[in-house]
């Protein structure tokens, strides 16, 4: 056959001994990398944050070579649609905007911004979370889960983070105009702990979107890929992804590609 075809018989001898490049064994390695990645993230992270957490961890590659490698092997993020605001044409009376789109911090426990959002459960319908966000770090310093959505849900929230993080006074808390957080009870509240109110415009979610970001990651996360079977179900879900995932586990390309944990704990010790 090699006579016929006029190929030397030292190529017919290579072929039988084919070897796998150093680059395919490379890409093979790195490919089990990133799926393990992946799987720890739960199907979180994209190439930009595996890229970044293979670079942590020794390995040396750029962004494109990881985007390759996981169009190849089939591995995406979890992809939501994006939402489109759109402005309420309701009149209300407008409070201080003290916040003003003005994101920028110079440490924690100065700038909060809060909010609420809907969690759905099969037995107990829609439950409730109340979220209170740090500028600075991104963390979330307060919670609170509740089958109802009254002015003691955001009450509640607000004095966890106060506990868990007792910020001085003239520390600026951003919210929308909701009833909950314009009531008299949460206003006396926030008054106590010596916190300046600031109010988004009616139908304008941009002027407290860093809140809304983190509802959004969420849900993106989180709650559109599990059927919470009752209110306890959804808590304990809740609890995890925020304590044992986005404080201290989830990096955040705002903060360098650290977590927010990390981010506060480096303040606190050269405070």
């Amino acid at each position: 056959m090699c006579e016929v075809l006029a190929v030397p018989r030292s190529s017919y001898y290579d072929s039988l001994e084919k070897t796998t490049s150093k680059r395919a064994i490379e890409n093979r390695e790195l490919t089990k990398e990133i799926r393990r990645i992946h799987l720890e993230s739960k199907a979180r992270y994209g190439a930009p944050k595996i890229h970044k957490t293979l670079l942590n961890r020794g390995f040396f590659l750029s962004l494109k070579r990881v985007q390759r490698l996981m169009k190849k092997a089939g591995i995406r993020s979890i992809i939501k649609k994006k939402y489109r605001p759109y402005p309420s044409k309701e009149k209300v009376v407008q409070l201080d905007n003290l916040l003003k789109r003005d994101f920028s911090t110079c440490t924690i426990n100065k700038k909060w911004v809060a909010d609420i959002t809907y969690i759905p459960t099969v037995r107990d319908g829609w439950c409730y979370l109340a979220s209170v966000l740090d500028l600075h770090s991104k963390k979330i310093v307060g919670y609170s889960f509740s089958r109802s959505m009254t002015s003691d849900l955001v009450i509640e929230a607000l004095q966890n983070a106060c506990f868990s993080q007792k910020p001085r006074k003239g520390l600026i808390l951003h919210t929308d105009l909701g009833s909950q957080y314009t009531s008299s009870e949460f206003t006396q509240h926030a008054q106590k702990q010596g916190i300046k109110q600031s109010f988004s415009q009616k139908g304008w979610p941009y002027d407290n979107a860093c809140i809304e970001s983190f509802h959004a990651i969420l849900k993106k996360e989180e709650v559109y890929h599990t059927q919470y079977t009752d209110y306890l179900a959804a808590k304990l879900a809740i609890f995890q992804f925020i304590e044992g995932w986005y404080n201290r586990k989830r990096i955040h390309s705002s903060i360098d590609y650290q977590t927010p944990q990390a981010i506060e704990d480096q303040i606190r010790r050269t405070a």
